[in-house]
């Protein structure tokens, strides 16, 4: 299996399955001399690590990473840095009915078609258990970008129930268990969230990521568009299925007039009025906050009887058992963030060995 390596510069390749011993990251690209411990990856770890509310799964893992290379006295020596996070909560058997049975809206059918092979145990390495490494990835991407670059992100719809932006307030998203910026949000999700469990089924939602202290300049023309980057580091995340930069679709309900970021100045620098752009223009950033907003589809493991297939051609049925998160999308918020972050650091690099 290929394709398991982003990144040009800042490259980071991911391994390991869901129900294996471990998974692991190998982040190479990166620049020497940063200081970097575990601790610096924990605590975005943390973030994602499951079990932590009733909304998303009970299975209880500590995410607990390991530096196997790459750091000496505490900083980063310029060489690839191995990262391992065991696996200590995987219940295989829960998986034991799915070995003959394709789950419909996951990648069950389309693995055996490509490899001839597939691992039922939570779904091998199509699982969004992967995504933690990604997470840990971010984090050393965080370091490199250096303090001046905030990247914050928050849960902006579950469902069709979509936040109030006039009520926006980033503090809000650490008072909740949803990353949501809005509080009254949150509370109506919380009810409806148990209304969809109880019925074995599951909701979608959408995530919106900021990146802000991004100077102009970064990205490239053509074919090394930052917005490109950013589309399909998004995509690349379990369960995605829409990516939009500033506007996005909206922009094409827009005249003209209504859609052009217009500039003045102040202060002896470029300001602009409005930002439907989203940070980015011709692939390059304008200095603006890049925002990035990304649609992940219901959970495809739900406890409703679907119809399908098994391996042998037969037809049935499947509900899936174990433990899973009623909406995806709550613990997308900090893969999103990572998943900048590392187009970010790629892109600075890159801007760095053109230009000086």
């Amino acid at each position: 299996m290929s394709h398991n390596t982003f990144g040009h510069l800042f490259r980071v390749t991911t391994w390991g399955e869901s129900h294996g011993p471990a998974i692991g990251a190998v982040v190479d690209g990166c620049p020497p001399l940063i200081p970097l411990d575990e601790r610096d990856l924990q605590v975005w770890l943390d973030r994602r690590r499951p079990g932590q509310s009733r909304f998303t799964t009970q299975r209880r893992e500590p995410d607990a990473v390991r530096i196997l290379s790459g750091i000496f006295e505490g900083r980063t020596t310029g060489t690839p840095i191995g990262l391992v996070v065991d696996n200590v909560d995987a219940r295989s058997h829960d998986y034991g009915d799915l070995a003959d049975r394709y789950r419909p809206g996951h990648a069950d059918y389309t693995y055996e078609a490509k490899y001839g092979v597939r691992d039922h145990r939570g779904g091998g390495r199509q699982s969004a258990r992967e995504t933690a490494m990604r997470v840990a990835a971010g984090a050393i991407a965080r370091k490199v970008l250096g303090p001046s670059i905030t990247i914050r992100g928050a849960l902006v719809q579950i469902g069709p129930h979509a936040i109030d932006r006039a009520r926006w307030d980033w503090a809000e998203i650490e008072r909740n268990p949803f990353w949501s910026p809005d509080s009254g949000a949150a509370t109506r999700w919380e009810s409806y969230l148990d209304e969809v469990r109880k019925r074995g089924s599951s909701a979608g939602a959408v995530i919106e990521v900021t990146a802000s202290g991004v100077p102009a300049g970064w990205g490239a023309p053509v074919y090394g568009k930052l917005d490109a980057d950013l589309a399909q580091a998004m995509m690349s995340i379990n369960a995605v299925k829409g990516v939009e930069i500033g506007a996005g679709f909206a922009a094409a309900a827009l005249s003209g007039e209504e859609n052009a970021d217009e500039m003045r100045m102040a202060g002896g620098r470029v300001r602009f009025e409005s930002n439907h752009a989203g940070g980015i223009l011709g692939g390059i950033s304008t200095g603006q906050d890049i925002v990035v907003r990304f649609a992940v589809k219901p959970t495809s493991s739900i406890l409703t009887p679907r119809r399908t297939v098994t391996r042998s051609g037969a037809e049935a049925e499947v509900s899936t058992k174990g433990r899973h998160d009623p909406c995806v999308g709550i613990r997308a918020v900090p893969v999103g963030e990572a998943m900048m972050a590392c187009v970010l650091a790629d892109q600075f690099l890159r801007h760095r060995g053109q230009v000086g």
